[in-house]
């Protein structure tokens, strides 16, 4: 099944990821030691520092800290009398269409990460800023698919872009809830190059993490903006880079980070221009999930 979804969505089938985003086949790390998880640089010596010596207080951010968290505590018991996410009930019944992040801001670049192989040794290059009119984002670099010299690397090339993890007091994950809506709109501009959009949702079990859900955006390229919607129920689930056999839906209700991959192995300078990214809910769409699904105990 897993071959039949490369195949069909025209996948190179065999990846692999880097800290739990996907990182394609041309970006493989061969390292003798350790996995995904617990990756070093090659050539850089493993950090024997002891934990208690990596400890740095601060009284003057302590107290703003706590400011902080007891700010965040108060604005979330407030949002639960006011209805759900601190709307009222009527209107989050009624959405139709909700705008998760706009780039109007240097703020607004803030809740983004960006990396590249660099992490590994690499040559790539990527850079996140706001547009000529302050109304969108550019990130823009340059691929390099020559792997660093190291004698363990073997593949290189790519560049992400994560959105980053929501927290509410005290750093307690938070959660985007999109059960309300089933497709994912954007509106881009891009160079003709195709990119990997990841939705990271929460698992439960330790043996998961590295699972994440990914579909294809293919940009046109030109001077012309693209509105891009894609139904959640396209996404497909795959694990280190390996498209699973044991596919289901996304839980709309755990997402916890967005992100968008390049790594189509063509060298040279690349640039990807967003104005914002939404969530709608299409009444026209109506399926469920696009791949075939297998009962785990069937009747017999």
């Amino acid at each position: 099944m897993a071959s039949g979804i490369a195949r069909s969505l025209g996948v190179q089938y065999g990846s692999n990821f880097l800290n739990g985003w996907l990182v394609p086949r041309c970006c493989r790390v061969i390292s003798a030691r350790g996995s995904a998880g617990t990756y070093r640089r090659p050539g850089v010596p493993r950090d024997n520092t002891p934990p208690w010596k990596k400890i740095h207080f601060s009284f003057s951010k302590g107290l703003q800290g706590v400011k902080k968290h007891f700010g965040l505590l108060k604005q979330e018991v407030v949002d639960r009398f006011v209805g759900p996410e601190g709307k009222p009930l009527e209107t989050h019944m009624l959405e139709q269409t909700r705008v998760l992040w706009e780039f109007r801001s240097p703020e607004n670049l803030d809740q983004w990460v960006v990396s590249s192989d660099q992490e590994i040794g690499g040559k790539s290059e990527a850079y996140l800023k706001l547009g000529r009119n302050r109304q969108t984002c550019l990130l823009y670099g340059t691929l390099c698919s020559v792997p660093p010299k190291d004698g363990e690397t073997r593949y290189s090339g790519y560049c992400t872009l994560r959105s980053k993890q929501p927290l509410m007091s005290f750093d307690r994950k938070k959660h985007h809830d999109w059960s309300s809506f089933n497709s994912l709109y954007l509106r881009i501009r891009g160079d003709g190059r195709p990119w990997m959009i990841n939705i990271g949702v929460e698992t439960f079990f330790s043996h998961q993490r590295d699972t994440i859900y990914n579909y294809f955006l293919f940009t046109r390229g030109g001077p012309y903006w693209q509105d891009v919607k894609i139904p959640f129920s396209k996404f497909f689930l795959s694990s280190r880079g390996r498209i699973q056999d044991d596919q289901h839906p996304i839980w709309l209700d755990k997402i916890n980070t967005l992100g968008f991959t390049l790594g189509d192995k063509a060298d040279g300078p690349f640039q990807l221009e967003i104005d914002y990214i939404a969530v709608c809910n299409d009444r026209a769409h109506t399926e469920e999930f696009a791949y075939e699904t297998y009962k785990r105990n069937p009747e017999v």
